[in-house]
């Protein structure tokens, strides 16, 4: 197989290499197993990624938002990032390169808007003027359709979106991968990796099933010379205020009894300051030490935990900003924190502009 115009390893001792115009044709070139490949492969650079670096050279910083494993929040993560960026007077772009499972429409309220093209390309769709995103989630006719495509097919449709969308000046752009470690995070790679890529946020889940492949992505990252510019541990504890918790009582019967008014009551008249502390629990098993131990073992940084939140997954459903008013009392200011020690680590001040 051959990358980048690398020259493969089951080649002879003096390969010309594939991007030569002697390529297959060399009589170094007899009895090699790839002789057909080359001759007949296009040479010189991509004029596709030409026509990339061409279209990011209007954005200044580029960052992934990577997961070993599936469900464990990287969307809302993404989603969260972008509207704190937003809010900070930043131009940003989200780009959810997805394909089967674009989530992003949904999370920033966008569901049903179509794509529009004009002479200078794509135009994204906006949540606020300096908020724009662009997923394959607006280009499907039925939300139900499943997108049944093999690999060449996706990385065709990333290919597009980087040279197509028209950002315009950007500050930001988040990009919103897939789990795992495959077709779409190598192309995302390959195809951004001449314009600069600032780095990667991994999101995880403190249990080990979700930090053995959180490992890998790491090590992909590692692999392709993207930097970690952190590991976020979402879900990482139930907390929400007491006051929103339900309370119920077992009943002989086995039932499950609302005693949520009586609960509520007794504290009100009993201790009202209860009323104001925000309940912890643990949910997942943390007894192997979670992002933090992984992320000291493996030598990368740890940005923060994510407590798991009902009114974050609320405002996630919803399609709106954790940060617009005070209802996501756990998790809005922990992201926040987050979000602002990743800038720090890139010197990028969150004074208006990057």
């Amino acid at each position: 197989m051959m990358e980048n115009g690398e020259i493969p390893e089951n080649a002879p001792e003096h390969c010309p290499g594939p991007q030569s115009e002697t390529a297959g044709k060399s009589d170094a070139c007899e009895g090699c197993p790839n002789q057909e490949i080359c001759a007949t492969a296009p040479k010189g650079p991509d004029p596709d990624l030409v026509a990339i670096v061409e279209r990011m050279a209007t954005v200044k910083h580029k960052i992934l938002v990577l997961s070993g494993k599936g469900g464990v929040g990287k969307s809302t993560f993404s989603a969260q990032l972008a509207f704190a960026l937003a809010a900070m007077d930043f131009q940003v772009g989200l780009l959810d390169i997805d394909i089967c499972g674009p989530s992003i429409p949904k999370m920033l309220g966008l569901e049903g808007r179509e794509i529009h093209q004009s002479n200078i390309g794509w135009s994204p769709i906006y949540v606020e003027s300096n908020l724009g995103v662009m997923s394959i989630g607006f280009m499907l006719p039925n939300p139900d359709e499943a997108v049944i495509w093999r690999g060449p097919r996706k990385n065709g449709l990333i290919k597009q979106f980087l040279k197509e969308v028209y950002w315009g000046e950007l500050d930001f752009l988040v990009v919103d991968a897939p789990p795992g470690t495959s077709d779409e995070h190598i192309s995302i790679v390959q195809f951004l990796q001449a314009t600069g890529i600032d780095g990667a946020v991994i999101v995880t889940t403190p249990q080990q099933v979700s930090l053995i492949d959180v490992r890998k992505e790491v090590s992909f990252c590692k692999k392709v010379g993207v930097e970690v510019l952190g590991v976020v541990e979402n879900m990482s504890g139930l907390s929400q205020p007491l006051s929103e918790f339900k309370f119920t009582r077992t009943t002989e019967t086995g039932e499950q009894k609302d005693m949520t008014e009586w609960a509520m009551s007794y504290m009100r008249e009993n201790a009202p300051e209860m009323l104001n502390l925000i309940a912890c629990t643990e949910v997942f098993d943390t007894s192997g030490g979670g992002a933090a131990k992984m992320c000291n073992d493996m030598g990368v940084p740890f940005l923060g935990k994510v407590p798991l939140d009902p009114q974050l997954c609320k405002a996630a459903e919803e399609g709106r900003s954790c940060f617009s008013d005070d209802k996501c009392q756990a998790s809005a200011p922990a992201l926040k924190m987050i979000i602002e020690k990743m800038l720090a680590q890139k010197n990028i001040s969150t004074e208006n502009g990057a």
